[in-house]
């Protein structure tokens, strides 16, 4: 594999620089220092991040290259960005390549000041910034071709990856190297909505082919001659440490060249996987336990945080007196909601190459967090950050996992090479991540709602209790303001509902457990969803008021929300019959600045000599994203989040015991499987409102619709993930 070679600052000032025989396009980074300080490691690469940089190459076979910023993990930005470039250059679609960009400063997100993915913000932060660079390489196009033609740039204009001007036609390869040589533009006019042919059009991905006929890179898939392959045996318990091992049994395995203590553990190297897993496995390891292995329980945790939502916690939003409002409510609701710790389990298990030479380190992965991958590289190897080349490979699921503001894959693999002094391949077995990972935090609540004569909330008392994504983390300094990690309240201390209730009050407590936690897919809204949601069924049923229409009155202020609830209602049939035995539930939650409804039809299996099972049959889901860049792509994603989030809403929890985790693969961690897959429908709201997300919201609001259908059948309130029936009936 040839090492993409990061051109100098110097080079990229030339607008028309060429490269081979092509034209590259350059242009600025807009807004790459507003959140530099969010990270400050990243800070010296986002005071670089306004160097020009190409993002779109043109070549003389008419072939156009368009290089991505972000990580491409199955959420289809392959295509929507590619959308964006040739919407605005006008080109032929068949022509249109893409590659993942090098780990470089300009290639920073617009928003965040460090090259990354995450948060379901990849199209709405590229929205202008790709546009933009098509229509540059447009006007250069058109200027060469006024050129070659004699006649004024007025008078010509692009199609389908040709200039034209009258009965005259270049192909854009034939323009490409006359179009190098001149200034670009400095200001460019985008094209008016009406005029797009791409953009807002359904669009077949063009990662498609390259999976399906196995051309595609995968981490997985790196592989050069005298590339080894290394696992690391870690502590069993969060917190341990080695404090000795014998090594003799596993050298003596065929195919194993080296053993190494590295800061994560013991690393067995090998000539391939398996070697390396049974040395692993015949290592001998005495372990320090260290302070969680005493303390480390999730029914231990548990009492721990129900202990602490009847104290007073940090304030995350607060109006009115909520103490004198619950005294004069005519009646008032109390519940407490439970949802566990749960793990990303991507379908590929997490892996990373590296290979350290005098002057350089390179780096093959699939990661998130491009910066900080370099920077953590860097400082391991002793070299500067522009010397660590990161290939960002095509992502086996991410989900969170691959974005650790601690770098842990991707160090422990500079670590391991280092070490090994060869190039290594570190390999994690699924077993490794659900015991060893990072987990989404697992959260208690309680809350105390008081009601007016109508049913109609009036006062909202609500205690958070779980970790902070953000605390320990280079993020905190930045993202965490009196006590409140936004992350953990976000759903709830926002709630259009809140905003209409006069007297509430929002607590969060985040205490310290030793288990390392990060974002997982919608993050906060996982779980927050779920609790708001329930709530806001539980107040419905209990003023005897249709669940639609009580949400209905309760979102009159916000338009966005109300549509994604009357079309998901309209086209779910919401009060039609149903067959004996089925109901309906209904969700409508706001995330990542898209707005969504899901109503789920559901059964419940009543297995002789088990427990009942929940069958979810079909899923309408409604969704206000704004510009639906590809609709394809964005109903392909709200299928993806809605699967996602039923396997944990249906199965998947991670538990502790004794400092240990007690799941282990996907049999006893479960995810949802083929056959129980619903029909889903997915209607997208016209919109011009602002541009939200796609890859993150379809997950929240998928299991409190289930958990309100299932009330709707069997009279049963679930107010615990994953959901049980205790039984069929109420």
């Amino acid at each position: 594999m040839n090492a993409p070679q990061l051109a100098s600052r110097r080079r990229f000032l030339q607008a028309g620089a060429t490269v081979g025989a092509g034209l590259v396009v350059a242009f600025i980074v807009p807004g790459a220092r507003r959140f530099a300080h969010a990270a400050p490691e990243a800070a010296a690469a986002a005071s670089a991040a306004l160097a020009p940089n190409a993002f779109l190459r043109l070549a003389n076979d008419d072939s156009v290259s368009v290089l991505i910023a972000h990580s491409e993990m199955g959420q289809g930005i392959w295509t929507t960005l590619a959308m964006l470039v040739a919407d605005e250059l006008d080109a032929d679609w068949t022509k249109v390549r893409v590659e993942h960009a090098p780990a470089a400063p300009a290639y920073a997100h617009t928003a965040f000041g460090m090259q990354m993915t995450g948060g379901s913000t990849t199209t709405w932060s590229e929205f202008d910034r790709y546009r933009q660079a098509g229509a540059t390489a447009r006007a250069l196009l058109v200027a060469a071709a006024a050129q070659k033609f004699g006649v004024p740039v007025s008078q010509v204009h692009t199609e389908n990856g040709f200039v034209v001007a009258g009965d005259r036609r270049a192909r854009y390869g034939e323009l490409v190297d006359a179009a190098a040589k001149l200034p670009a533009p400095t200001k460019v006019a985008l094209k008016d909505p009406k005029d797009w042919k791409l953009i807002g059009k359904p669009t077949k991905r063009l990662d498609t082919p390259e999976k399906i006929s196995g051309r595609a890179q995968f981490g997985m898939d790196v592989q050069f001659d005298g590339l080894l392959t290394a696992v690391v045996a870690r502590a069993p318990v969060f917190g341990g440490s080695v404090k000795s091992f014998d090594a003799a049994a596993a050298k003596a395995v065929p195919g194993v060249r080296n053993v190494v203590q590295v800061p994560s553990g013991v690393a067995v190297i090998a000539d391939h996987y398996w070697a390396a897993k049974l040395g692993r496995d015949a290592l001998k390891i005495e372990w320090d336990a260290g302070p969680n292995a005493a303390t480390l329980d999730t029914a231990t945790l548990r009492e721990q945080f129900r202990t602490l939502t009847v104290t007073d916690g940090a304030v995350a939003r607060q109006a009115g007196n909520v103490k004198g409002g619950l005294e004069k409510a005519a009646s008032t609701l109390e519940a407490e909601y439970h949802v566990p710790y749960l793990a990303h389990a991507p379908m590929e298990p997490l892996n990373c190459t590296v290979k350290i030479d005098a002057d350089r380190c390179e780096i093959w992965t699939g990661t998130q967090f491009q910066t900080l991958d370099q920077q953590v590289a860097a400082k391991i190897t002793g070299l500067k950050p522009e010397q660590v080349l990161i290939h960002t490979t095509f992502l086996g699921g991410g989900f969170g996992r691959r974005a650790t503001p601690t770098s842990d894959f991707v160090s422990e693999a500079v670590q391991v090479a280092k070490a090994a002094g060869a190039p290594v391949k570190t390999v994690w077995s699924r077993e490794d991540d659900i015991r060893g990972g990072y987990y989404r935090p697992m959260y208690l609540q309680r809350a105390r709602i008081g009601v007016d004569a109508q049913g109609h909330p009036v006062a909202w008392q609500h205690v958070l209790v779980g970790q902070s994504i953000l605390a320990g983390s280079p993020f905190e300094a930045a993202m965490v303001k009196n006590g409140i990690d936004a992350t953990s309240v976000e759903g709830v201390a926002d709630s259009p509902y809140l905003a209409d209730i006069p007297d509430h009050r929002v607590e969060l407590h985040s205490p310290r457990t030793g288990i390392p936690v990060l974002w997982w897919r919608s993050v906060g809204h996982s779980y927050n969803a779920f609790v708001m949601e329930g709530l806001i069924d539980e107040l419905a049923h209990a003023a005897k008021q249709d669940p639609v229409e009580y949400r209905r009155a309760l979102l009159q202020k916000h338009p966005r929300h109300l549509a994604a609830l009357n079309l998901a209602a309209e086209k779910a049939g919401w009060g039609s019959p149903l067959p004996q035995g089925r109901a309906r539930g209904v969700a409508v939650h706001e995330s990542f600045g898209s707005f969504l409804a899901q109503i789920a039809e559901v059964s419940v299996d009543n297995k002789a000599g088990g427990a009942p099972a929940i069958r979810v049959h079909r899923v309408v889901c409604a969704i206000d994203c704004g510009l639906a860049v590809n609709p394809e792509g964005v109903r392909a994603q709200m299928e993806s989040g809605i699967a996602f989030g039923l396997g944990a809403a249906l199965h998947s929890a991670v538990t502790f015991r004794d400092g240990q985790v007690q799941q282990s693969n996907y049999h006893d961690y479960q995810v949802l499987r083929l056959d129980e897959m619903p029909h889903i429908e997915v209607h997208i709201v016209p919109s011009t409102e602002k541009m939200g997300g796609a890859g993150e919201p379809g997950t929240a609001p998928i299991a409190p619709a289930v958990a309100n259908a299932v009330f709707a059948l069997t009279g049963q309130r679930l107010r615990e993930l994953p959901l049980r029936l205790t039984d069929a009936t109420a």
